[in-house]
């Protein structure tokens, strides 16, 4: 079990986690899929500061004038439904470097149903969900479904800051993602929030323990709540961005 001094001495080493291996392939066809990503439009709620950098669409060419249509984008990289590259927090691989292989992965949801808006997922529930459904697999994305994706319409309620401007929404605790990481080889962790650190949280201490080690995250995911917690897969649509930090993604679970 990880201790918090633990996960305390790997933080402070930069990571101080085993690299991640690859996951399996899928055994079996997939008869279901849900659509994980909220459409990217101009008012999705974004990053406090970064407001000036939501989707921008310039036209370029329209189809009625022009016999074709086209429009230049403008974006922050961390916008959306996003990946999170190891890049983003002093990881080596950027968006393009993350290889294709990683991008089809086992699928494990834990709910938080009506947490605080300050819950930070920890390790009691994931042994909860192993109680369940058995050992997490191995190279899987583990998503956490808090609920929040209802608020996404809502950017202030979203972000829910306070009067001195923390956010409050739930997210992982570092001891979580270190058990996650080190003991159950989880390639990534997603979130229907903002972060993978809970909104209140200082230092963005899961980003700094899971980036580094070459794993990445997905945040603000859709419909967590239409997905098994066990047996499905994610496919992440991340384009190879060269040199992106983090880059909007269309993710899909196959069931």
């Amino acid at each position: 079990m990880c201790a918090p001094g633990v996960v305390l001495a790997a933080h402070q080493e930069g990571g101080g986690l085993p690299p991640p291996g690859a996951p399996p392939p899928p055994a079996r066809g997939f008869s279901r899929r849900v659509d994980l990503t909220h459409p990217l439009t101009p008012d999705f709620p974004t990053w406090p500061g970064e407001e000036a950098h939501a989707l921008e669409a310039t036209v370029l060419a329209r189809f009625e004038e022009d016999g074709y249509a086209s429009r230049a984008l403008a974006h922050a990289e961390h916008l959306g439904t996003h990946l999170d590259a190891p890049a983003h927090f002093g990881g080596a691989a950027t968006a393009e470097a993350i290889p294709a292989g990683w991008l089809v992965l086992p699928l494990a949801v834990v709910r938080l149903r009506d947490p605080d808006p300050d819950a930070a997922l920890g390790v009691e529930p994931l042994l909860a969900w192993e109680r369940r459904h058995g050992r997490l697999p191995a190279g899987a994305l583990v998503a956490l479904d808090s609920g929040w994706a209802r608020r996404v319409g809502d950017p202030d309620a979203y972000r829910n800051q306070d009067p001195s401007g923390t956010m409050h929404f739930p997210g992982f605790a570092p001891e979580a993602a270190y058990f996650l990481a080190a003991e159950r080889g989880a390639l990534a962790l997603g979130t229907d929030t903002l972060s993978l650190d809970p909104g209140a949280s200082k230092g963005f201490p899961v980003h700094r323990l899971l980036l580094p080690s070459g794993r990445f995250g997905l945040e603000n995911l859709a419909h967590l709540d239409r997905v098994p917690e066990a047996g499905a897969y994610a496919f992440v649509g991340a384009p190879p961005v060269a040199g992106a930090s983090g880059v909007p993604a269309r993710v899909i679970a196959l069931f």
